[in-house]
């Protein structure tokens, strides 16, 4: 059955640490508008911070919905789930912040991460509410490896192609949110 917690302690840590997936979801003010659920699952790209702060690299990639969402309202939910023997799904409720590629507390919230090249931002999340369930009816799966594709794909794009594709592809959200344009024009 479900609990919530007072904080990630270390047997949720180890939990959440282990995962090799881990979904964002988030939504922008009021009636209108998109919900968001991204998946993320880059190994190295998560951390738990402390008992009440958790963060994760944030990658260039097609769409900036959660940067948009988290700069609006700030809301936002980690989700981790259990695909082992074990069954378990963990929440992580609360406040997000976008610490952008460009401001000034960036290099100190990145060395928590390898270096990547479609990192635009880290999405520091102060946690109010820790909660798991039970995580029954979750199939059994196995990883078989990590997708090669993203990082390889902005390598070859260079940091000026990084740049544009940031400026075609995450101005705005998909509901005409301001986004990621934090890019300086050349």
């Amino acid at each position: 059955m479900g609990k919530t917690y007072d904080a990630i302690d270390g047997r949720l840590r180890a939990f959440v640490e282990r995962q090799p997936v881990f979904f964002v979801a988030t939504a922008p003010s009021g009636d209108d508008g998109h919900v968001n659920v991204s998946p993320k699952g880059l190994a190295d790209t998560f951390v738990v911070v402390d008992e009440h702060t958790v963060a994760y690299l944030d990658l260039t990639a097609s769409g900036a919905e959660t940067i948009a969402h988290v700069r609006q309202n700030g809301r936002i939910t980690v989700m981790f789930c259990s695909f082992e023997k074990k069954p378990n799904v963990v929440r992580l409720h609360g406040r997000g912040r976008v610490v952008g590629l460009y401001d000034d507390d960036f290099a100190a919230w990145s060395a928590y991460f390898p270096p990547n090249p479609a990192a635009r931002a880290v999405i520091v999340v102060d946690v109010e509410r820790v909660s798991d369930s039970c995580g029954y009816a979750l199939p059994l799966m196995s990883l078989d490896d990590e997708r090669d594709l993203l990082t390889p794909n902005m390598e070859r794009r260079g940091a000026r192609g990084v740049v544009s594709y940031r400026r075609t592809k995450n101005r705005t959200s998909i509901d005409g949110l301001p986004a990621f344009d934090d890019d300086p024009v050349p």
